[in-house]
């Protein structure tokens, strides 16, 4: 399957008019909180919560939306559907011909808290789920993209880590401990931060 990322800058203006909280996601997030690019990417991700997914389908309404049912099997996600707890990537592009340009990820909330697909205790306030790059782009805070690609730590999310450490003030260190601890208890990267 062929990728060809939006760039960030067509991501924005996609989701600009979207009425929700969207956030930029992945290894581009890690990107716009460190204030440079380091790595290539293979995709754009963004992260939209579940309750808002019907808004993907506005900010995108002439693209083609498929969702990803577990384990992996791509099908149609149908105008208005609402898609259920554990179908949580849709892959977007403007046509049949063209390739993939964004993976929008849908992630859990209880009330005015985000919650973590990776372990449900671990949480944040949604206010407090990101920041805003010098451009206007909004991003999945480090702390907690780091958390979401804690899990398999391959090459390109230890050079992530790498790079957003230094960036990474004692609260941001805190809640990234904690939560590594809570979810995996002991974690390479705790000794480091």
């Amino acid at each position: 399957m062929t990728w060809d990322p939006a760039p960030l800058s067509e991501v924005a203006s996609l989701f600009s008019a979207a009425a929700v909280p969207w956030w930029v996601a992945g290894g581009y997030a890690i990107e716009l909180a460190v204030g440079r690019a380091f790595r290539d990417h293979a995709d754009v991700d963004v992260l939209v919560l579940r309750r808002d997914q019907l808004a993907v389908q506005e900010a995108l309404a002439s693209w083609e939306w498929w969702a990803a049912d577990p384990p992996g099997t791509l099908r149609p996600w149908q105008r208005g559907e609402v898609l259920p707890q554990g179908i949580d990537d849709v892959w977007c592009r403007p046509s049949a011909a063209a390739p993939w340009r964004i993976q929008v990820m849908l992630d859990e909330t209880d009330g005015d808290e985000w919650v973590s697909r990776r372990n449900p205790a671990v949480r944040r306030a949604v206010a407090g789920l990101g920041g805003v790059s010098r451009d206007g782009i909004p991003y999945l805070a480090p702390e907690v993209q780091l958390f979401v690609k804690a899990r398999g730590t391959r090459p390109k999310d230890e050079q992530d880590f790498a790079a957003a450490l230094p960036v990474l003030d004692g609260s941001q260190r805190q809640w990234l401990a904690n939560a590594l601890r809570a979810t995996f208890g002991e974690h390479p990267w705790l000794d480091r931060l």
